[in-house]
């Protein structure tokens, strides 16, 4: 007994003096590579053993192991033969215990990605939101109907998804709205966890990009938002044209964009308008956009649009759609596949509830008001000038800089009328409003809505004019 506990204590104690000698080389790491990056990837490294000439440390998630050991492996191996000579090689393990989050935690694999594509918490403390949000699993390419419209995009789309090497980088996805962008760069981000499961994704909107760049720089921690993009072995970006005229977000872009091309690594990117046309990017970026393959979606045809809702009227059991109302559909709802999608639902759903078959006059007498509205196409022009004339002012003041009330009420129900009537997206509204930004029109039609609940009368002239414009 005397004996065991004799050898328990000598073990002990050679823990403890590996345990200081890991603390020095700690100490050193930090001094040279600085408290940020020592913060952010190594102070969450742990001493597991040491074995013979074999080092073994522990890394919290693969995502950290995978990063430090290339990059730090080397240096630590050389600092700690300072503290023992006879060790020559480094090994990283992945400790299953949990890091707390928050300031001090390092990027990390989410639980709630999906395969390769990855998210991490690198930003502020408590905020443990992903930087990949969960994929829809109805947006894969199985699920796309591909068209004349879109034959291109989807094959390009599919290239990417399943080349082992980048074939264009980057590529740059175009259309309107609610014609299968984000489905098709969904889908990429399928197929690459299908086939390559151990690459890096990192997939998010340019407004979710601003948002965690603001709060890098807001918390100090512009590193490690820095480092986490670069290590993307493919990144994402949906709806780019929301970083119009947002010059510093626009530059971090600009950056991480060049690092990952000199990388080899791909990039995705979606946006409203092609690279040329966005307005409110810096050249540079546009050229930059442009320089790969730009691919359009095109505007729906007939063929198309019935092709997608009879796609759709298979996956409703036990409700059947008749052709004639399909075809309906197609005919009537030109706008986009949101909405052509969303009327369907709307169909089925009354049909299931209310207990009655689903007909050509039924249909048409559920969606009278979406007809109604696809009867009569009304033009941003037309509202602009219908407006004007109601409030007797000049339609150029629609697109002027002029900010009294007078103008800018006008200005702002025409906003409101042009969101109401019409499928065009916030950034083209506010562009037919002389460039403004798309939170303007935002505010226009908040403050809009705002004052017809509290000002009857002004409730009643937004009125006149919406049955003016529909008549």
């Amino acid at each position: 007994m005397v004996e065991r506990s004799d050898s328990a204590m000598v073990v002990g104690q050679g823990m403890l003096a590996k345990q200081g000698s890991w603390l020095r080389v700690r100490d050193r790491l930090k001094s040279e590579f600085g408290a940020t990056t020592f913060d952010n990837w190594l102070k969450n490294i742990d001493l597991a053993s040491l074995v013979g000439d074999a080092l073994v440390l522990k890394a919290p998630s693969r995502f950290t192991r995978d990063w430090v050991a290339p990059r730090y492996g080397d240096r630590i191996r050389a600092l700690w033969r300072l503290e023992d000579p006879s060790v020559n090689t480094v090994d990283f393990i992945v400790s299953e215990s949990k890091p707390e989050e928050g300031l001090d935690s390092e990027p990390r694999e989410s639980k709630s990605s999906l395969g390769g594509v990855t998210s991490a918490n690198g930003t502020a403390s408590g905020d443990t939101e992903d930087l990949a949000p969960l994929l829809d699993p109805k947006l894969t390419f199985g699920n796309f109907v591909v068209g004349k419209p879109n034959e291109f995009a989807h094959a390009a789309a599919r290239r990417v998804g399943e080349s082992d090497d980048v074939p264009f980088n980057p590529l740059f996805i175009y259309g309107g709205v609610g014609l299968g962008k984000t489905h098709l760069m969904q889908g990429i981000a399928w197929r690459l966890r299908q086939k390559q499961p151990a690459r890096r994704v990192i997939y998010l909107s340019a407004e979710k990009f601003m948002y965690r760049f603001i709060r890098a720089l807001r918390f100090k921690n512009i590193m490690s938002f820095k480092e986490l993009l670069r290590s993307a072995d493919v990144l994402m970006i949906d709806d780019v044209q929301f970083m119009d005229g947002k010059d510093a977000t626009q530059e971090e872009f600009f950056h991480t964009f060049n690092a990952l091309v000199d990388q080899g690594h791909q990039i995705v990117v979606s946006g409203d308008r092609s690279p040329a046309d966005l307005e409110g990017m810096e050249e540079r970026m546009r050229s930059r956009l442009g320089c790969g393959l730009v691919a359009e979606v095109h505007a729906t045809s007939y063929e198309l649009r019935l092709g997608i809702l009879q796609a759709k009227a298979e996956g409703y059991a036990g409700s059947k759609v008749p052709d004639k109302v399909l075809e309906f559909l197609a005919h009537k709802i030109t706008s986009n596949v949101r909405e052509l999608e969303g009327a369907l639902n709307r169909l089925v759903a009354h049909s299931t509830l209310v207990g009655r078959p689903l007909t050509l006059d039924s249909a048409q007498d559920v969606l009278h008001d979406l007809l109604r509205a696809h009867n009569r196409r009304v033009t941003i022009e037309e509202i602009q000038r219908r407006v004007a004339d109601y409030y007797n002012i000049r339609v150029a003041e629609m697109s002027s800089a002029r900010r009294a009330q007078m103008v800018a009420r006008p200005r702002q129900v025409a906003m409101f009328l042009t969101k109401q009537l019409t499928s065009r997206s916030l950034p083209e509204i506010g562009r037919k409003f002389g460039n403004r930004d798309h939170t303007t029109v935002m505010h226009a039609i908040k403050k809009v809505d705002q004052l017809c609940n509290s000002d009857t009368g002004f409730a009643e002239d937004v009125e006149l004019l919406r049955r003016m414009l529909e008549s």
